[in-house]
């Protein structure tokens, strides 16, 4: 297919209950422009609203890259601007992936700049084949990371090293982002796919009530005081402990 008709995301669920969603602009490194981010968003909302979904994976297309950030090419014309802002609102792709309750996993590769590190910063569990380079540019760009990323990754690496990457706008390469704790595995390239399946298969083979309560708990506990998500934990505790609806 002509890359230019080609659709800008691909949804598949497989048979074990993963939806792989790949980012499919590889002509453009996987640019994130508003047709892309559209697409995203019913993504994401079928992983929420489907049952036989239990696990997501996120992806990029094609050779060199996950996910280059922002389609710069939208940037500067006035109705652009205003469409970007109103579909930023209207539909929160970032905001949507964070309150999924399962499991979400990032399979990244090459270029993962801007939105493209943002958004397996939204994700539970993140592996990288080794030739993966991750950078938060947009400062050097005269703006700032809005997909998240002034938040998460404090969240997610030493807060010393988030403004070194978020200030700096510096690239890291696989090795330095598994140190730091950007991701959690690092493999060869021509292995990334069948590692990524195999993470995916196993975390959907799980007893998912339990599976997503954990995750609730951890996400809903960060931001409360500790006794207080101590009584949310065992709330959760105890609806996980019923198991899983037949």
């Amino acid at each position: 297919m002509d890359p230019e008709f080609a659709p800008p995301l691909l949804f598949e669920k497989s048979a074990d209950g993963i939806a792989w969603i790949t980012l499919n602009r590889p002509q453009v490194l996987n640019a994130v422009n508003m047709a892309m981010r559209d697409e995203l968003w019913s993504a994401f909302q079928a992983v929420r609203d489907d049952p036989g979904v239990r696990v997501a994976v996120l992806r990029g297309a094609g050779d060199r890259a996950f996910s280059a950030g922002a389609d710069i090419s939208e940037f500067g014309t006035a109705p652009s601007y205003v469409e970007a802002r109103r579909a930023r609102h209207e539909r929160d792709v970032w905001a949507l992936m964070l309150a999924i309750t399962k499991p979400l996993v990032a399979s990244i590769h090459g270029f993962a700049f801007g939105a493209g590190c943002e958004m397996p910063l939204c994700c539970d569990i993140r592996i990288a084949s080794d030739d993966a380079t991750f950078a938060l540019p947009e400062v050097t760009l005269g703006y700032i990371p809005s997909a998240g990323g002034t938040q998460l990754l404090p969240r997610t690496v030493p807060p010393g090293v988030a403004r070194e990457m978020v200030l700096g706008g510096e690239p890291i390469d696989a090795p330095r982002a598994l140190r730091i704790g950007l991701v959690h595995r690092v493999v060869p390239r021509e292995r990334l796919e069948a590692e990524t399946a195999d993470i995916a298969r196993a975390l959907a083979a799980r007893p998912q009530r339990a599976l997503r309560a954990a995750k609730e708990a951890m996400r809903r506990g960060a931001g409360l005081p500790l006794d207080a998500a101590l009584r949310l934990e065992a709330l959760l505790a105890e609806g996980a402990g019923r198991g899983d609806p037949p």
